[in-house]
């Protein structure tokens, strides 16, 4: 959701982001989208610098409904339906989640946008993320990183002969201690059959070619 600074919102980009959502919904796609915080805040930073943890997170999640709410303007400017559903009740900005409420919204062309993580702090936006994905009976987690074209064996910016996979199992996923997404996240994709799709959201058309099959990214999930 941020520019170049990292931090805070920039329309262009949400934009950019939106145009592409639609893209893939109008494809007849159901699409809920599950949104982070970390361009206004991270819970682990929030606890280096001297908050507890609990209260950290709980800002974070603050963070998630603000990016929410951002996206949502942008994919309703494009013309489409949208819910924006919280798992901490904020009832005059968002719908409370509930999951038969949530795969109604999506049976009904609505895109999804789900904030405030799970509403439990020490939880992250992955694990979020593959909780929803199970809950709504999802067929794929497409996981858009900004910057990073899929899953590498050790950090490309700091080691120009990292090499990057074209598909991995989840097993090894979690044996390589590859940091793509939290082990609580990854086991439950791994127990729930939930393939993970990691890819360069800057690169337009690249959520579409997801979707479609086409190789793109990296490919996590059982052969």
């Amino acid at each position: 959701m941020a520019g170049p600074s990292g931090f805070g919102l920039d329309l262009s980009v949400i934009g950019r982001v939106a145009e592409q959502v639609v893209n893939v919904h109008n494809m007849n796609v159901e699409i809920a989208v599950v949104v982070g915080g970390g361009n206004f805040w991270r819970g682990v930073k929030g606890e280096s610098q001297g908050l507890d943890r609990a209260t950290s997170d709980y800002m974070g999640m603050l963070a998630t409904v603000m990016n929410g709410m951002a996206l949502q303007v942008g994919l309703e400017r494009l013309g489409v339906e949208t819910r924006l559903m919280t798992a901490i009740d904020m009832r005059e900005v968002a719908e409370p989640y509930i999951r038969r409420k949530a795969i109604h919204h999506l049976k009904n062309r609505r895109i999804v946008i789900f904030g405030a993580g799970s509403g439990n702090p020490y939880f992250t936006t992955d694990t979020t993320a593959a909780l929803r994905a199970t809950e709504i009976g999802a067929e794929a987690i497409l996981m858009a990183k900004r910057g990073t074209d899929g899953v590498y064996d050790s950090d490309p910016n700091q080691n120009p002969d990292a090499v990057r996979f074209d598909r991995l199992d989840y097993m090894e996923l979690l044996s390589r201690r590859l940091k793509v997404m939290d082990a609580t996240a990854t086991t439950l994709c791994m127990d729930n059959r939930i393939p993970l799709i990691v890819f360069d959201l800057d690169v337009y058309g690249n959520i579409e070619k997801a979707v479609c099959g086409e190789k793109v990214g990296t490919f996590v999930g059982r052969e």
